[in-house]
């Protein structure tokens, strides 16, 4: 053989060779590689291993469907009540379609920044200041969703737009200082009245519970002081009962003794057959009895209206009983 044909021929098998490896392409995870053929969209590759045709295929855009953060720079805004202020924003986005992301705008994220700063300047100038600085929330929810539905034919979804710095002009910063210096002197104040109102309240309302508790304890003293007394008279008046129940017991006995020797001696009377003038002694010791009682009135028996007769009568029945001695 020929050794320049055979150099020949080496060379082109090197060079297809090269060629072959050079055509073998790896897309990484998350990313997927956009081809065109013949300088139209052919395909999109995913991740793995692929064969790029040399001289009629090109990888027209390497597109990460990984979420990306971007800053972008603060913008001027001019709130309703006509105060200039610098906002920046971040904003979180990701790739859902790498065709349309390549193929939908030129400049992408110089696209989202100028949609971002035209939408926020729209929204701010409906609000005034002090609604601004209070409704982050708001403002985000509102951009996000706007940005949202512009970046859809883009291949691009908008996850969340946030309000990094809010600035208003110095003069506007020093006034809401002193703003809140004063509101915040107000606030001292007011709590400082709070304590005192709330230390007065506790103390009156210790005060009042003492004055119950002593109160309580007094009546509670005067209760027990009227039990004390209330059992004293009690147990006086059952000795004064008893006492006059023995009392009562001991005349009833005594009574009793005496009816009972007046009936013995009845008895020993009878035994003794009197005679008559004997009875009539024993009438008149009767009425003698009578007659030294507190009675104003005495009625005199007939009986007794012999009292001579009667007293002559005990005086022979001395002398019998004399003579028979």
């Amino acid at each position: 053989m020929d050794p320049v044909l055979g150099i020949i021929i080496a060379a082109v098998v090197i060079f297809m060779l090269f060629v072959l490896v050079r055509g073998i392409r790896i897309v990484p995870q998350a990313h997927v590689f956009v081809i065109e053929h013949l300088g139209s969209f052919k395909c999109e590759w995913q991740t793995g291993i692929h064969f790029l045709w040399p001289f009629v295929d090109r990888i027209a855009g390497r597109v990460s469907l990984k979420e990306k953060v971007v800053d972008f720079k603060p913008q001027p805004v001019i709130t309703k009540d006509n105060v200039t202020m610098q906002i920046d924003t971040v904003v979180f986005y990701q790739v859902t379609d790498a065709k349309q992301y390549i193929y939908g705008v030129e400049r992408p994220l110089a696209a989202i920044e100028n949609l971002s700063a035209t939408t926020l300047r729209n929204i701010i100038g409906e609000m005034e200041l002090d609604a601004t600085l209070t409704s982050r929330d708001i403002i985000n929810t509102k951009i996000t969703s706007i940005l949202d539905q512009a970046t859809d034919r883009w291949g691009i979804k908008v996850n969340r737009v946030e309000l990094k710095n809010i600035l208003p002009p110095r003069e506007i910063q020093d006034a809401m200082e002193k703003q809140m210096k004063a509101e915040r002197e107000r606030r001292e104040k007011i709590l400082q009245a709070e304590g005192d109102k709330k230390s007065q309240i506790l103390v009156a309302e210790g005060e009042k519970e003492s004055q119950i508790l002593r109160a309580e304890a007094k009546k509670e003293a005067q209760i027990l002081e009227a039990e004390a007394e209330k059992q004293a008279m009690i147990l006086r008046a059952d000795a004064v009962r008893e006492q006059k129940v023995l009392e009562a017991t001991g005349e009833a006995q005594a009574i009793e003794l005496v009816q009972q020797a007046l009936a013995d001696s009845l008895v020993k009377l009878n035994e003794a057959a009197p005679n008559e003038k004997v009875i009539q002694l024993k009438s008149l010791e009767a009425f003698a009895k009578a007659a030294d009682g507190k009675a104003t009135k005495i009625i005199i028996p007939s009986e007794i209206q012999g009292i001579a007769g009667l007293a002559a009568g005990l005086k022979g029945v001395l002398e019998t009983d004399t003579h028979k001695q």
